[in-house]
Order: structure tokens, then C-alpha cells, then sequence
């Protein structure tokens, strides 16, 4: 059992179940809140002592946000330099199309290709400082890469569960790292039922989307560095591609906290636009009103939201309603084609997610759910090189 250092400079007090508010212990492994089978999260005591100005002259990475992150001693901090990604103005194709402020965060950049390196890097950190020497993680793709890139600077035994049909790199990836890989013809929700299985049998550690309270802490490290790169003065729209949904929940969960802590004004918090593919839009499809069988669900070539089911739905949904948000479908025929555009307009190395993003903020725009005069932020959650199996 982990001892809490009296000299931690984390304000992490607790970790609480994120439907009924029942408190767990954080010096213990903990999975998911048993008490409603909800996800946990963490909760972090009132304190004057971290104020925004003392950010300045911090570490570029989101190790800068320590107080509010949950590992007690920082001894046991994996990090291979993530966070702190650009805010890029998409002018090109703003132009193009009359948006007048629109710009990207390039989660591409992160040391293994995608936004997953926050959770990951955090996750198992803290496994680290509990004393876990193996993880399992089923993933469509980047989840897994980054898991076994973090286990190994942990010096950790992993185990990945990928679908069949996962592209090769994403495979070759995990393996590079020297993490075993297991193939499963199905979608991530039957490879997270075999990653539970295989969590029994060995006894590993399983860092599942929302099935563990960290990786979400690592996330919300985007919410803060949103906050900052704005000067505290938030944009009036932001547009996430959700499949599991940790990125969407972490930037909110970012928000509110710094709402909290007096950094933000609580009624200039943007709208939360939830993005998925028609090929596969659980969550789209559940604030309809229609009720669909996962399995009629298909892979997307946006891998990441290839989620049938997310077990964070409730808390989602929460968001959205919070923000005033909305949830959009976007053509899966269409992505191909608009992570063209922005590749060659703008010069990034757009993932399929991230063309999922833009072609919802022109599908919103058409409706009169955005306006073209509105601060909009899109979410580049993947380095497209990743995908050049899925297209070419």
C-alpha cells in the first residue's frame, strides 16, 4: 500500500463515483466505482496555494499542472514530454469557407502520435506509484501505443487487445515497444471483454477507457492548456471526436475545476460539440432518442471512434447538457476526402478524427448551430501518418 507523502504538492484528496458521489481510497488500485458500476473520478481539495501565475517558467509539458494532477510523489512520474501541444489558426480554409476565427489543437504531436499520450503517460505513473508491474488495454489503435510506450519507460509487462482489422502500424507500434499483442475479430467492446478476462487470469492492471480514474487525468491536462493558451478567456465553440469519451469528459472536468479555483468565469465555458461517425455514432444516436444494437455498429476509419458502447455515456451526456452542446454524426465517406483538404490546405498531418471535427463545424455552420463570426476550436486528436494504411 502506498503511503501519501505529508510534502506531496498534489491537492488530490479523494476519488468518488461519478453517479452517487461514494469516496474511494487513493492509496489502493482502484477500477470503477462498484457501488452504481460508474466511473470513478478524482476529487481534488480547495486550496489558495496554486494560483495561475505560478504556471510561469514551468516545464512545457503537463507535468506543469502537478498540483492538480493525482500522483502524490513525483519520483514516479513516466513522461516522455507530453502535452503542451500548438493552437493553430486554420486561415486557409477559415478564409475558404468564411469562418472568421477557427483554429486547431494538434494532438498529433505528442511523443506517440496522439492525445493518448496523456492518459497514458498518467495512468501509469500512477500504477507505477501503487506498485503495478502489468497493464492491459484493449484499444482500436492509439490507446495501445501509447500504453506500451509509457509501460516500457516504466519498465512494465503489457498486453494489448486489438481488433482485427486494425491497421498494421498501430499493431507494429505496441510491438515495437515489447508489449504482446492479441488479435480479436470484433470491435473494442468484445476486446474489452477479453482484456477483463485476461485481467483475471494475471492479474494485471487494465487501463480500459473510463475503467480506471487516471487516464482521464491525464486528459484533462488539454482543458487547462486550452485555458492558458487563450489567456483565460475560453473560445465560444469547442468540437471533439468522442468514442470512449475521456478527451470530451477531461477538458470539461479541466473547466470546471478552473471554474473553482476562480482562473474562469462559470458563464464563459464553450459549447461541447460531441463529433462521431455515421459508421458508428452510439452517442448521437442514444441523445435522439434511438435505440440501436451495438453490434449493427461498424470500424470506422476514424479507428478511435470505432465505440459501440461508451461506459462514460452518463457523464457525456452531462457535458453536453452543461455546455449547451450538441452531439453531430458526419458521413463516413466523407472523411477521406476532408482530411485531404486540410492536409494540403494547411499543412498538417490531419488524422481522420481530426477531418471528422471539421466537417462537423461545416455541417453545424450550414444548420445555423455555429456561426461563422464565433471562436471555434477543433480537435486534432491523432498524427495522420498513422492512417495512411486506412486511404492510400
Amino acid at each position: 500500500m502506498m503511503e501519501i507523502l505529508a510534502t506531496t504538492t498534489s491537492l488530490a484528496e479523494s476519488l468518488a463515483c461519478s453517479e452517487c458521489g461514494t469516496t474511494y481510497l487513493m492509496d489502493q488500485l482502484q477500477t470503477y466505482a462498484t457501488c452504481c458500476n460508474k466511473p470513478l473520478v478524482v476529487n481534488y481539495r480547495e486550496s489558495n496555494d496554486f494560483r495561475k501565475e505560478d504556471l510561469i517558467g514551468r516545464e512545457t509539458t503537463m507535468w506543469r499542472y502537478h498540483e492538480m494532477l493525482p500522483v502524490f510523489d513525483l519520483k514516479y512520474k513516466v513522461s516522455l514530454g507530453e502535452g503542451m501541444t500548438p493552437i493553430l489558426p486554420l486561415e486557409r480554409l477559415g478564409s475558404r469557407y468564411g469562418f472568421e476565427n477557427v483554429a486547431v489543437k494538434d494532438e498529433g504531436l505528442n511523443p506517440t502520435g496522439s492525445f493518448k499520450s496523456r492518459g497514458q503517460s498518467m495512468a501509469i505513473s500512477k500504477a507505477k506509484e501503487l506498485g503495478v508491474t502489468e497493464v492491459i488495454v484493449p484499444t482500436a489503435g492509439n490507446a495501445g501505443g501509447a500504453m506500451s510506450a509509457y509501460a516500457a519507460a516504466a519498465g512494465m509487462k503489457a498486453t494489448v487487445i486489438m481488433p482485427v482489422g486494425t491497421p498494421k502500424v498501430f499493431q507494429d507500434e505496441c510491438r515495437i515497444y515489447g508489449a504482446k499483442v492479441i488479435m480479436y475479430d470484433g470491435l473494442i467492446d468484445k476486446c474489452g471483454a477479453i482484456a477483463a478476462e485476461i485481467q483475471q487470469e494475471t492479474g494485471a492492471w487494465n487501463v480500459s477507457t473510463l475503467k480506471e480514474p487516471y487516464r482521464l487525468e491525464g486528459k484533462k491536462t488539454m482543458g487547462y492548456e486550452i485555458a492558458e493558451q487563450y489567456n483565460w478567456d475560453l473560445p465560444d465553440v469547442i468540437i471533439y471526436p468522442t468514442g470512449g469519451g475521456t478527451g470530451l469528459l477531461g477538458i470539461w472536468k479541466a473547466f470546471k475545476e478552473m471554474v473553482s479555483m476562480g482562473w474562469l468565469e462559470a458563464d464563459r465555458l464553450p459549447k461541447m460539440v460531441v463529433v462521431q461517425s455515421s459508421a458508428c455514432s452510439p452517442l448521437v444516436d442514444y441523445f435522439s432518442g434511438i435505440t440501436t444494437d451495438p453490434s449493427t455498429y461498424e470500424m470506422s476509419i476514424a479507428n478511435g471512434l470505432s465505440v459501440p458502447k461508451a461506459f462514460g455515456q452518463d457523464m457525456i451526456e452531462t457535458v453536453v447538457r452543461e455546455s449547451n452542446g450538441m452531439a453531430v454524426a458526419v458521413p463516413e465517406k466523407e472523411i477521406m476526402e476532408n482530411i485531404k483538404e486540410i492536409s494540403s490546405t494547411e499543412g498538417i498531418s490531419i488524422s481522420p478524427e481530426g477531418a471528422a471535427v471539421w466537417m462537423a463545424l461545416r455541417q453545424l455552420e450550414s444548420q445555423g448551430k455555429v456561426q461563422k463570426h464565433e471562436r471555434v476550436l477543433l480537435l486534432n486528436t491523432g498524427n495522420g501518418y498513422k492512417y495512411f494504411e486506412n486511404f492510400y
